[in-house]
């Protein structure tokens, strides 16, 4: 089974050859505007267009799905949505949901597969959606890397 590369820089900006993926967590209420996905807006309109257009089709937009959405010939960005709103619950639970971030990944591994693509990511969960990288790595080990993916976590 692979490792983890980690890697200082921009996971913006993946460093591999052939296809693709950038993931990154989303919340399940339609607001994009803080943490990672700036850094994508930043650089490609499509991502947060696609997300906000499934958000309002309300077509399967749900906890644990996932969005594909093509940027470059060979890069794709995953819209996973792992997050139950973006503050934290009346029982002071963060808006991560770990169960949810398992099934996107999942996707992710399958999705990767059948492009023959790697996967790239920041700490995903472990910003605004509060969540905890100590859990977080195990649930992309048994995803992502029991497929032999190459998968690299930016440390910016």
């Amino acid at each position: 089974m692979k490792n983890i590369e980690y890697k200082k820089g921009d996971a913006t900006n993946p460093s591999d050859n052939g296809n693709k993926i950038i993931v990154h967590i989303c919340n399940n209420i339609g607001g994009w505007g803080k943490g990672f996905v700036l850094a994508i807006s930043k650089r490609w309109k499509a991502p947060e267009n696609s997300y906000r257009t499934w958000y309002r089709s309300k077509d399967n937009f749900n906890l644990g799905e996932v969005q594909f959405v093509q940027v470059e010939q060979d890069l794709w960005i995953a819209n996973l949505i792992g997050q139950h709103k973006i503050n934290k619950d009346e029982n002071g639970n963060a808006p991560i949901r770990y169960d949810a971030v398992e099934e996107g990944l999942r996707k992710v591994a399958d999705f990767a597969s059948d492009i023959n693509a790697s996967v790239h990511m920041p700490r995903i969960g472990c910003g605004l959606a509060g969540g905890e990288w100590g859990i977080i790595e195990p649930i992309i080990k048994e995803t992502i890397l029991t497929k032999d993916i190459n998968t690299t976590v930016y440390d910016f």
